[in-house]
């Protein structure tokens, strides 16, 4: 499923071999189940939340105290359920099952949402053009400079031939 402005609405708890390793994650993981499962009641999600922090059950890293837990639990079950917990925006949501694997997933979404290049080698072509016309030496920085990106873009997008271009046309300016 694509969503073109991304859905931060999809949550995927304990799919994945990693387990909770901080309190923070702890208490989101808690928000998340308190707030997909509406017809729990105290009691239940209590009961939930000792078999989660039960350390024997390998969904936690580290050891809970009893005061800490209630104290997290309090917090959750005060939140507004109204509102969604924070999660990560995602554009691509594959279907469970689908029978790719996640080097296939990232591939996909890496071809459809992909970065764009901004700067390409015709961009600075042009520029050492124009900086060769006005009689100014031809530098890294200054193309950087002019195209508004870093110099490592530059070194990136400037392929083997433009390099020797830069130097001829460095050239013959010093010979002007």
């Amino acid at each position: 499923v694509y969503f073109e402005e991304g859905t931060y609405e999809y949550y995927d708890l304990f799919r994945s071999k990693a387990k909770i390793n901080t309190y923070k994650s702890l208490k989101w993981h808690l928000l998340v189940l308190w707030y997909l499962n509406p017809q729990m009641d105290t009691g239940e999600f209590i009961k939930l939340a000792e078999v989660i922090t039960n350390y024997n059950y390998g969904f936690i890293t580290f050891f809970v105290p009893l005061v800490l837990l209630e104290k997290i639990i309090n917090e959750v079950c005060k939140c507004d359920l109204d509102k969604p917990p924070k999660n990560k925006l995602r554009k691509f949501i594959f279907k469970d099952n689908c029978g790719l694997t996640l080097s296939e997933k990232l591939s996909i979404v890496g071809k459809m949402i992909g970065r764009s290049k901004r700067i390409h080698a015709e961009d600075i072509y042009e520029c050492m053009l124009d900086m060769h016309d006005t009689g100014k030496k031809i530098t890294i920085g200054r193309l950087a400079g002019l195209l508004d990106c870093s110099m490592r873009t530059i070194y990136r997008n400037m392929p083997n031939e433009l390099k020797k271009e830069k130097e001829l046309l460095n050239k013959t300016n010093e010979k002007i």
